[in-house]
């Protein structure tokens, strides 16, 4: 029964490509090209999509961010659909091949790091599970950046991903916001988000349709004040001057109070009391960009609906929830109260009333929401008048708890909370990964794809060598598809029978990809003696830098010296290359993730709140070398000691020096040749040959005189552990089997469970 079901479906779906081509252009689907054939899948899929029943409730969860890091959308529809395999089948028939029309895709640029893409990946889980939930964000013209390597520096230019046809609908929603006196227009766009087997949600991004992309000469320069032509061209404007910090609180504003003028239409729509918001909707403020909607909701409602100020206040903060992203003090936002007068003078009023409330009973100027330099703390402010606070690893809560926002655990220990991060198993295994998806449902079942703790079923199978031996061929798989991936876009030859050793994520200091190049600068030295390594290895990065962030600018460029030296080395060249990829994006990561071996996760301990990557690299067998930080530890814990490898001083350890200030770089450079020795290169003479004299030096000193984030505290141990590693990774059964662990050990990191827990015990949808 079910196959001639599943005949029926693959010929309708037959008869409904053709008749798209054949409406579309006129042609068959074997006449179409490989573009022509994305938009006509596109099409079909937006319409399978319009066909599902959108999920509902009387309660919904509004999740406002600034960032949505959704990435190529049209396989992981397909495969939320269920007619992945099918529509690939009907394609291979044809003499088409499903992954080259994928190719085709651009990219949406709604999204930079970590933080973006975790809001996909609950946007997906929200719909698989059958939660009513959509994202609010903003529909950035040219994202982020796209990444140019010229002269080994980086370079930014803008990213233009969108297209007449696209995952995005236009709706005839729009709101007028206001900016003082200036008034812009905007208008609602939506993208469908399927869930697994399940209903449909939608991510809402607003625009204006003012915006002038012409606005952009050169790379991603432009005029910063015309609000009205610039409001959405990029995510995260340079903020290195006063036009560019007050063009992201325009930003910021124009997102809440679209997402405000939203919840509350929708709240009138379905005749809901007003008093009774918390009842009906929850506001998740993910990190704190949208902030704002706080004193913005107060203002709508004390202005337009009779509500008295109190009762505004009381059931906002009953409504509205925050998530804490970090602990880094720069990125906890604090505008000058001027720059607020300037952009939003209409919230001035309710700002001043939340802080003289919050004066009048907490005298600790730590808790207060404007401080005596006259900024504003948007952090404080959404502790205060909201009703859960939580970190995102259990380590991340623990410290907000106890030494960043203890002020605050003192005065509300019943909203912190935490919630580990999660990611969708639909992308980061089934999409990306389709080959091992489909040996563990061989040897397991489906279960998993729904309920990702059913992967522990595979320790059973720590000794079958067959399994074991078909997954490192999966692997080695992996490795050659991104070898000749690399080859193609990089033009750099790279050995898939060597280590694969990859760290691709933002890049910052804290994250340490300086600890990384100095690993590498030591190891090449050493060949350079004539200690050849047993095993050769291949340094993979990915990393895009803030254009405004000229330190984290300096790495990529020492990382592109190196790249430089090293693979144009006879010598060295045989046992190590260094490949910085181009660009890095969620589809890049797609090709990283499952060829990789050994997963860089190295921040300094207490700095990095979770990080998702370390999970996705776990679920596809790579083996971690990491810090006791963020959920490296929950890892930890997971896998055990013999399935991980943790070095570097704990986070107790690192805040301690912090608070001492006691920490001297130049006293570890001193101490120990080998620091000595690494760092010197960087201003020797052959990097100096290869790079920028100011980018070098700049970073030398920095490393010397400052190195906030204790890259020279760690790196000894770091060398000893990775070499233990490598060592280890001679063992092949060993290695197997590490790997198979850390695959059954990652079904907790399901972004699922994560989604399970926020509704649990923050959203109560259901």
């Amino acid at each position: 029964m079910e196959t001639i079901q599943r005949e029926i479906l693959e010929e309708r779906l037959e008869q409904e490509m053709s008749a798209l081509a054949k409406e579309m252009y006129g042609k068959t689907i074997e006449e179409t090209t490989d573009k022509e054939l994305y938009y006509v899948l596109l099409n079909l899929t937006k319409g399978m999509m319009h066909a599902t029943i959108p999920t509902d409730g009387k309660k919904k969860v509004y999740y406002i961010s600034a960032e949505f890091l959704i990435g190529k959308l049209l396989s992981n529809n397909l495969i939320n659909l269920g007619v992945y395999e099918k529509v690939e089948n009907i394609l291979k028939e044809k003499g088409r091949e499903l992954s080259r029309i994928e190719e085709a895709e651009p990219e949406p640029s709604l999204g930079n790091g970590g933080l973006g893409r975790l809001a996909a990946c609950f946007l997906d889980s929200i719909a698989t599970l059958g939660l009513p939930g959509e994202g609010i964000g903003l529909n950035y013209h040219f994202g982020l950046f796209k990444q140019v390597f010229r002269d080994r520096l980086q370079t930014a230019e803008k990213d233009e991903w969108l297209e007449k046809q696209s995952w995005l609908t236009k709706t005839d929603t729009s709101f007028d916001v206001y900016f003082g006196k200036q008034k812009v227009t905007s208008r609602l766009y939506d993208i469908d988000v399927i869930g697994y087997d399940s209903g449909v949600n939608k991510l809402r991004l607003f625009d204006l349709e003012t915006v002038d992309e012409d606005l952009v000469k050169k790379g991603i320069q432009f005029d910063k004040e015309d609000v009205e032509k610039n409001l959405t061209l990029f995510l995260y404007p340079d903020d290195s001057d006063e036009a560019g910090n007050l063009l992201r609180i325009y930003q910021q504003y124009f997102m809440v109070s679209n997402a405000a003028q939203l919840i509350l239409k929708e709240m009138r729509e379905k005749h809901y009391d007003l008093r009774k918001l918390n009842e009906h909707a929850v506001i998740q403020i993910n990190d704190t960009h949208p902030s704002m909607i706080i004193p913005e909701l107060i203002r709508i409602l004390v202005e337009d609906k009779a509500f008295t100020m109190d009762e505004a206040i009381e059931v906002v903060s009953k409504t509205c929830a925050y998530t804490n992203h970090t602990i880094l003090a720069e990125a906890l936002e604090k505008w000058p109260y001027a720059y607020l007068q300037k952009v939003v003078p209409q919230l001035i009023p309710i700002i001043d009333e939340l802080d003289k409330r919050v004066k009048a009973k907490y005298k600790d100027p730590k808790v207060q929401i404007i401080d005596k330099d006259k900024r504003v703390h948007m952090a404080h402010m959404d502790i205060h008048y909201g009703f859960s606070v939580n970190g995102v690893a259990a380590i991340h809560t623990q410290i907000l708890e106890d030494t960043e926002l203890h002020h605050f655990y003192e005065i509300y220990p019943e909203k912190f909370n935490n919630k580990t991060n999660g990611i969708t198993f639909r992308r980061w295994l089934l999409s990306c990964n389709r080959e091992l998806a489909a040996l563990i449902e061989e040897t397991i079942g489906s279960g998993f794809k729904k309920d990702a703790d059913e992967l522990e079923k595979l320790l059973e199978y720590g000794s079958d060598a067959d399994f074991l031996n078909r997954m490192e061929a999966i692997k080695m798989e992996k490795k050659q598809a991104l070898a000749a991936f690399i080859k193609e876009k990089e033009g750099v030859d790279i050995d898939p029978d060597s280590v694969f050793d990859i760290q691709a994520k933002r890049l910052h200091e804290y994250k340490r990809q300086q600890m990384n190049a100095l690993y590498i600068i030591h190891k090449y030295l050493e060949i350079k003696k004539g200690k050849k390594p047993s095993t050769p290895v291949t340094y993979i990065f990915g990393a895009k830098a803030a254009p405004a962030y000229i330190i984290a600018q300096d790495i990529i460029h020492l990382l592109l010296v190196l790249q430089d030296i090293v693979n144009n080395d006879p010598e060295a060249s045989k046992y190590m290359k260094i490949v910085m990829v181009e660009n890095y994006n969620v589809s890049y990561a797609e090709k990283l993730i499952p060829a990789c071996d050994i997963s860089e996760q190295i921040s300094l301990a207490s700095k990095e709140a979770s990080g998702t990557g370390n999970m996705k690299f776990m679920l596809n067998g790579a083996v971690t070398l990491g810090t006791a930080d963020g959920a490296n530890v929950e890892i930890h814990d997971l896998v055990g000691d013999d399935n991980i490898y943790i070095f570097g001083r704990d986070s107790e350890t690192v805040i301690d020096h912090y608070e001492k200030a006691d920490y001297v770089s130049k006293d570890y450079y001193e101490k120990s040749p080998v620091i000595k020795e690494a760092v010197d290169f960087i201003i020797g003479k052959q990097a100096m040959k290869s790079g920028h004299k100011e980018n070098l030096e700049r970073l030398y000193k920095e490393l010397l005189n400052k190195d906030w984030f204790m890259t020279l505290l760690d790196l000894e141990d770091y060398i000893a552990v990775k070499d233990k590693m490598l060592e280890d990774y001679r063992d092949r059964e060993k290695w197997k089997k590490m790997m198979l662990v850390n695959i059954a050990k990652a079904g907790f990191f399901s972004s699922d469970r994560t989604i399970r827990e926020y509704n649990r015990d923050i959203w109560k949808l259901n």
